[in-house]
């Protein structure tokens, strides 16, 4: 099960640690971090993180994300995708903004024309 756990900052978040694995969907109302692996889709009002060692096979939709590890599936980000040069992305992209380190690997297309009504609709 995802754990609550306090950050340095106060703030609340879930995080699904190395070495857990999820067959299943992921709702959170805060933000997410995965250092497991997902099989399934995960939707956040906060941010989502996808650590270096971690993987998603599945959709993410979110307020912003930083991805370090492997996503295969869509990406629907209503503020900043964050690309880390780790980051290995097989799947299609719709966000608003959009950072690539070098050595990110990208497969698939991105959108960044929609307003932030159809991004949040998933559309």
């Amino acid at each position: 099960m995802p754990k609550e756990v306090v950050a340095p900052s106060g703030s609340l978040y879930n995080a699904l640690t190395t070495g857990s694995r999820i067959v299943g969907n992921i709702v959170a109302e805060r933000d997410f971090r995965i250092d497991g692996e997902v099989q399934g889709d995960v939707q956040s009002n906060g941010k989502v993180v996808v650590s270096q060692s971690a993987s998603v096979l599945g959709k993410i939709t979110c307020v912003n994300a930083e991805i370090g590890g492997k996503v295969t599936g869509d990406i629907t980000v209503a503020e900043t995708l964050t690309l880390r040069s780790t980051a290995f992305i097989e799947g299609d992209v719709k966000t608003k903004s959009l950072v690539v380190e070098p050595s990110a690997v990208f497969n698939g297309t991105c959108s960044m024309k929609q307003t932030q009504d159809e991004l949040a609709a998933g559309r």
